[in-house]
């Protein structure tokens, strides 16, 4: 990327298709702390009227681990919520759980709640003595919405091995159970398994932990910059063969579909990208690791996950990939008396 020029607020009136480079912000110029009003990263666009924007900041790395470039704050702490399970999934490895293949997919997944899903959930405690009443997770419907339509068509109602991090909170009982470890406690902060997470997490992204919370599903929550969360799953893909790491990584791309779903945008990717890492998280983070060693990571401020297609497809882009699954991801179409009217577009 040669020389940017800086701007604070990107959309697409101020930028040309034709030169999009030249809109952003090298991360050298970059300050974050001189604003706290975060660039526009997607429009709603209805009827040709832009009715709504949404802000957020994004980082991508360059093969060697550097910050390229970045829109927004990238060095502020974030909560990475999902796009943090592959670091939990490592962490159950390292804690001497003996997962592979779709298992260990399904460790690190935000799943869709599909028959496959939860077949093999309930396999995985059945193979480690558990039931599903060990599980700590709330009660919940299957994160697709088609799947949430038919599960509750068919008279079946919120359960706890239906939550879409199920696959996550079994391995990590199954490592608490290997350990002889407390299963009751097994979310807490200073459980030995979760000291194992934050151990990750930090080696992973470089960063120490500035904030602790509790995620949706219940689990300790870590903080992040952006840029950690780029670096850390770069940090996934090129460990070395063998290691937790790589084996999570590894998992994920060979069974992408056990990591999110058949309709969802991360198997898309891997199965459109060879090699490539892909994780969302809710409140509209998203992060993504190349097989050369590029990286990202994203959030948008209000936490639209609508957005999420059209700005991953479009940083994809900036970084020079070429593929029919990006036309894909960046269709977001925006519906009025259920024709199309309009879309969510990326703005920089």
């Amino acid at each position: 990327m040669t020389s940017p020029t800086p701007i604070s607020e990107p959309t697409s009136e101020s930028m040309s298709a034709d030169s999009p480079v030249a809109a952003l912000s090298p991360a050298s110029s970059a300050s974050p702390a001189s604003s706290a009003v975060s660039p526009v990263l997607a429009e709603v666009v209805r009827s040709g009227f832009v009715e709504g924007r949404h802000r957020g900041s994004l980082v991508v790395l360059a093969a060697d681990g550097s910050v390229e470039w970045a829109l927004g704050d990238v060095t502020a702490p974030v909560f990475p919520r999902s796009t943090n399970k592959p670091m939990q999934a490592a962490a159950v490895l390292r804690a001497g759980l003996d997962l592979s293949g779709e298992r260990l997919a399904l460790a690190a997944a935000s799943h869709s709640g599909e028959p496959f899903h939860l077949d093999l959930v309930r396999t995985m405690l059945a193979e480690h003595g558990l039931t599903a009443d060990h599980l700590q997770t709330p009660a919940d419907l299957p994160l697709d919405p088609e799947e949430a339509e038919a599960y509750l068509a068919s008279g079946q109602v919120r359960d706890r091995l239906t939550m879409n991090c199920s696959g996550k909170h079994t391995a990590m009982l199954a490592a608490a159970a290997l350990n002889g470890w407390p299963l009751a406690t097994y979310l807490d902060e200073a459980h030995p398994l979760q000291q194992l997470v934050a151990e990750g997490v930090r080696t992973a992204s470089g960063e120490d932990v500035a904030h602790v919370g509790t995620d949706g599903c219940g689990a300790p929550l870590l903080s992040l910059s952006l840029t950690g969360l780029a670096r850390a799953f770069r940090h996934f893909v090129m460990a070395d063969p063998g290691t937790p790491e790589r084996r999570v990584a590894d998992a994920m791309r060979a069974h992408p579909e056990y990591v999110a779903g058949t309709r969802r945008p991360d198997t898309w990717l891997m199965r459109s990208l060879p090699g490539a890492l892909s994780k969302m998280g809710a409140e509209a983070v998203q992060a993504l690791a190349l097989p050369d060693g590029r990286a990202l990571a994203f959030k948008i401020d209000d936490g639209a996950t609508r957005t999420l297609g059209p700005v991953l497809a479009r940083t994809l882009r900036l970084m020079g990939l070429a593929t029919p699954v990006l036309t894909r991801l960046e269709d977001a179409p925006l519906l009025g008396g259920g024709a199309r009217v309009g879309e969510i577009r990326a703005a920089f």
